[in-house]
């Protein structure tokens, strides 16, 4: 005897089978999805493999440079282990796609963007230390002639983050460094244009001889000095920064308010070939003026 179909949908829906082979299912694709990709990344010769690889390494090396000291593949597993997660969610239809979208797209530039900021954080800070830091130089110099004791004798004075820095110089010349490879490595991992010109200072006047103690004293000065015609760079720029970050926005508060007032006032851009056309050209004109805006206010002494 054949058994109607609604009467078995019916069971399973007041049984809650159905609940449990909707899960089953989403998790059967989210170990699929896993071991698919644990297949391409563990393959030595897949370019998957070669791109995994390639950005683990990025991310050791804005660790290493923030003293963060952990393999870059525990963030990567972190994100592919949520990317999952976003994916099943979105089977399941536990959130719009929109959200799962958004989510994906933090998941996937998330870390590296906050690796970035945090660096250009430390960069900042660091160039505020630079100047103390060739005053303490040139002093110590004064008293003792070898620049790695002088480097060494202003650890106690310096602050973090710059302190980390030479803690780390200062180690590498314990262990047979010279002098010249540990200024240029440090340089080259910190990535800050003070720091350069406060080491280069240093290792030119060291090679070329002369009153080095004075060369720094004067380097320090001229810092200083470009440091207040940067503040009054800044000073005289805030408002015009001010005024296009409020002109950038004010288009898209201007559509979320009519669209609010009238809904669907912009569906015919969205329903038509011209429409489509007219938004990418609108929001490519947007994008151009605030890249204009910018670059005309990023005045550079």
């Amino acid at each position: 005897m054949s058994v109607p179909v609604s009467y078995v949908s019916g069971w399973l829906a007041d049984s809650g089978a159905l609940w449990a082979l909707k899960y089953a299912g989403a998790l059967a694709l989210a170990l699929g999805l896993g071991l698919s990709a644990w297949r391409f990344i563990v393959d030595p010769d897949n370019l998957v493999h070669r791109a995994w690889a390639r950005y683990c390494g990025s991310l050791e090396n804005k660790l290493y440079r923030a003293f963060v000291f952990r393999p870059g593949y525990h963030i990567a597993i972190g994100q592919a282990v949520a990317l999952v997660a976003v994916a099943t969610v979105s089977v399941l239809g536990r959130a719009p796609w929109k959200y799962c979208v958004l989510a994906a797209v933090a998941v996937t530039v998330g870390p590296s963007a906050h690796l970035t900021q945090r660096l250009r954080a430390r960069v900042q800070r660091i160039d505020q230390q630079v100047e103390g830091f060739i005053v303490g130089v040139a002093n110590a110099l004064k008293s003792r002639p070898a620049v790695g004791d002088a480097i060494e004798s202003v650890l106690a004075m310096t602050p973090n983050p710059l302190r980390q820095e030479l803690e780390l110089s200062v180690k590498q010349m314990r262990l047979g460094s010279s002098v010249e490879q540990v200024l240029i490595h440090m340089s080259a991992r910190v990535g800050s244009q003070q720091l350069d010109t406060a080491l280069s200072t240093l290792l030119i006047g060291r090679q070329v001889g002369g009153n080095l103690p004075s060369i720094m004293e004067t380097t320090a000065e001229a810092m200083r000095e470009m440091e207040r015609l940067h503040g009054v760079i800044r000073t005289k720029t805030a408002e015009g920064k001010a005024q296009m970050w409020v002109l950038a926005f004010f288009p898209l508060l201007l559509m979320l308010g009519f669209n609010a007032v009238s809904p669907g006032y912009f569906d015919v851009l969205s329903e038509s070939f011209s429409g489509t056309l007219a938004t990418i050209v609108a929001f490519g004109c947007w994008g151009g003026s605030i890249a204009v805006a910018r670059q005309i206010l990023a005045v550079d002494i």
